[in-house]
C-alpha cells in the first residue's frame, strides 16, 4: 500500500472545495498503483503554508507520495515549485522533465510548466498541473516508475538504473 498525500493549491478552490476537481482526479488514479489516500487538503496560494504542509505530510504523517496540484504556472501567486525546492532534501527532474516532455505532445503550453520533484526524507512530492485533465495526463505519464520509487525510498528494493 502507498500513502498518498494530496495538497491542491488555489485560493478559489480553498474557499470552495467543490471546484477542486485535480484532487478528486488524483484520488481516482493513485487507485490503480495501490494508493491510499491518507491525507487530503486544500489551502491557498501561500508559501509559509505550502512548506508548512509538505514539511507536515513527509514529516509527521510520513507519507509515501505527496502529489500537488496547482501553482505550477507563471502568474505571481503560482509558488509551489519554490515552496518544494525549499523544502525537499534531493531534486528528481526526470519526473517533471517527462510531465513536460510528454505533455508538449498534447499541449505547446507544456513549456510553461513549472513543476519539480523532489524527495524529502522518504517521501517523493511531484508537482502537478492545476487543471482535471493535465493531471490525469501528467500521472498517466509517471504512474508506472512510482511504486518503484516509493520501494526505492522504502528501501525495499535495491537502486539499479536499467531494467
Amino acid at each position: 500500500m502507498i500513502k498518498v498525500g494530496i495538497l491542491t493549491l488555489s485560493d478559489s478552490r480553498s474557499n470552495d472545495p467543490s471546484l477542486d476537481l485535480s484532487g478528486q482526479k488524483i484520488k481516482e488514479i493513485v487507485e490503480e498503483i495501490n494508493g491510499s489516500v491518507e491525507y487530503y487538503h486544500i489551502i491557498p496560494d501561500d508559501q509559509t503554508l505550502i512548506k508548512h504542509e509538505l514539511i507536515k505530510m513527509s514529516d509527521e504523517l510520513k507519507l509515501n507520495l505527496i502529489l500537488t496540484t496547482g501553482g505550477t504556472g507563471l502568474a505571481p501567486k503560482d509558488l509551489t515549485p519554490e515552496s518544494t525546492l525549499a523544502v525537499i532534501d534531493k531534486e528528481v527532474p526526470g519526473i517533471s522533465e517527462a510531465i513536460r516532455r510528454e505533455s508538449f505532445k498534447y499541449t505547446k503550453k507544456a513549456m510553461l510548466s513549472r513543476g519539480v520533484a523532489g524527495i524529502r526524507k522518504e517521501s517523493l512530492i511531484v508537482n502537478l498541473p492545476g487543471s482535471p485533465k493535465a493531471v490525469e495526463e501528467s500521472l498517466e505519464i509517471i504512474l508506472s516508475v512510482i511504486p518503484h520509487a516509493v520501494d526505492l525510498l522504502k528501501n525495499e528494493v535495491e537502486s539499479c538504473a536499467r531494467e
